[in-house]
């Protein structure tokens, strides 16, 4: 063969293999760039957590491990240097998602946009179901569970060592690895920051002169009823009472201190059974909160509704009838009572 044949052939080599470089260099970066921008095999949403210390290769291999992802390394380096993220993963837990896309993943680790988990205080939970309720919650460290509520107390800067009611209901937010006391931590001083501004703008002539005594008095409204306009009729009956020296006579303050001892049925037993807490034998508020108080309960202490009344009873039906004397509410008892026997 001559040289201008051979030169030809090895002319059309080199063509074919740069043409062969190009249409395979362009079919990896067709399937580089679905990879990028394409979903995962998410089935259903899930998490990832980022370990302190840990690097890209660990947590591709944990998502190629659930099966998520079956594209190699070298396309999440490729992505991940592409992003300018290589370095910067962040610790703590991330969101996976049917139809998510390895970027956005990316995206969220290297932003930190961490799961955000929820934890919400119920308004009249006592500070037991408090601490049950976090005991059972995932997610969180449980460092509190070999505390004393004295204990708890004392490290919050509770003074008396009862913490029973000063943890605001409302629903808190936590990420992985915090612990059930920084739940504590953010809950109590977000009582005792509402409580003082509440304090400040409460109505005049009150018969309670500190803030203490209106958080008790907002436990007990918060165990008497459920329905929010009946609040500040309750307080009303409460405060006119302590403003003439009249016994409470609250059945939740009883049950409260009655505490494992009570099964369900309040009886005249119970009521005759002294405890510091019992506002049938002993005057005025009970020693500290029977529950956790919700902002309206607190409120409705602090703006009671007027009027003379001095008396109620449940109608059966969720409510109360309120009764300005003795001679009225006797009528009252005696019409649901019966009302409340002979229903079906």
């Amino acid at each position: 063969m001559s040289r201008h044949g051979i030169g030809r052939v090895a002319f059309v080599g080199v063509t074919g293999l740069l043409l062969l470089l190009v249409v395979t260099g362009g079919w990896l970066y067709r399937d580089y760039q679905q990879f990028a921008a394409g979903p995962m095999q998410i089935p259903a949403k899930a998490t990832v957590v980022v370990q302190a210390g840990e690097n890209l290769r660990r947590i591709v291999t944990e998502l190629q491990q659930r099966k998520y992802t079956a594209a190699p390394f070298t396309y999440w380096r490729v992505l991940a240097t592409a992003m300018g993220v290589t370095r910067v993963l962040h610790v703590g837990e991330y969101a996976l998602e049917p139809g998510m896309s390895p970027s956005t993943l990316l995206d969220r680790i290297s932003e930190g946009q961490v799961v955000q988990h929820m934890f919400t205080i119920v308004d009249g939970w006592t500070f037991a179901q408090l601490r049950n309720s976090l005991a059972h919650t995932p997610g969180l460290q449980h460092v509190s569970a070999q505390l004393s509520s004295a204990d708890i107390a004392l490290r919050l800067g509770i003074s008396g060592g009862h913490p029973e009611g000063w943890f605001l209901p409302q629903t808190y937010a936590f990420v992985l690895g915090e612990s059930d006391f920084d739940i504590l931590v953010r809950s109590h001083q977000a009582m005792q920051q509402m409580l003082a501004r509440l304090w400040a703008q409460r109505a005049t002539g009150l018969p309670i002169t500190r803030s203490y005594q209106a958080l008790i008095l907002a436990s007990m409204v918060e165990k008497e009823t459920a329905k929010p306009a009946e609040r500040p009729e309750i307080a009303g009956v409460f405060e006119r009472r302590l403003s003439i020296g009249m016994r409470l006579q609250s059945d939740p303050t009883v049950i409260y201190g009655l505490g494992s001892a009570y099964h369900g049925d309040i009886t005249f037993k119970d009521l005759a059974a002294d405890t510091p807490y019992n506002t049938y034998t002993r005057a005025g508020l009970p020693p500290t909160p029977i529950a956790l108080p919700g902002e309206p309960a607190i409120q409705a202490v602090l703006h009671p509704a007027t009027g003379k009344a001095l008396y109620f009873v449940a109608d059966g039906q969720g409510g109360h009838v309120f009764s300005d004397t003795l001679a009225e509410h006797n009528l009252a008892v005696q019409r649901y009572l019966l009302h409340n026997q002979t229903k079906p």
